[in-house]
């Protein structure tokens, strides 16, 4: 029987992004996900910060494992405010929703034509 071997591949990520970012309709998509992924990332941090792991912060919200692994992949499902707010309490912290002008937009908002 053959023996496999484990030969990694490397991944330069700014190069596969400045290759994509050529495609057509790459950039609005890539910059679409920016949000979703800036929430996954404040949700992870927290955990981190609070010591926890899944199973706990699963445990004081009532769930699962697997439904705090699927909040926390991000993916096709956008999770409720108060889903959020469950976890965010679950992990000591509490919930904090801003809605914030793009630096155009706040520029044209205060020097109205």
């Amino acid at each position: 029987m053959k023996t496999l071997e484990y030969a990694p591949v490397a991944h330069d990520h700014a190069a596969f992004l400045e290759r994509a970012s050529k495609r057509a309709g790459f950039r609005e998509a890539y910059e679409a996900l920016d949000a979703p992924y800036a929430i996954v990332r404040e949700l992870l941090a927290a955990r981190a910060r609070a010591g926890m792991t899944q199973d706990a912060v699963a445990a004081r919200m009532g769930t699962t494992k697997s439904a705090i692994s699927r909040l926390e992949a991000g993916g096709r499902h956008a999770p409720s405010l108060a889903t959020l707010a469950r976890y965010a309490e679950a992990v000591g912290c509490t919930l904090e929703v801003r809605l914030v002008s793009p630096p155009a937009a706040a520029d044209s908002a205060a020097h109205p034509a």
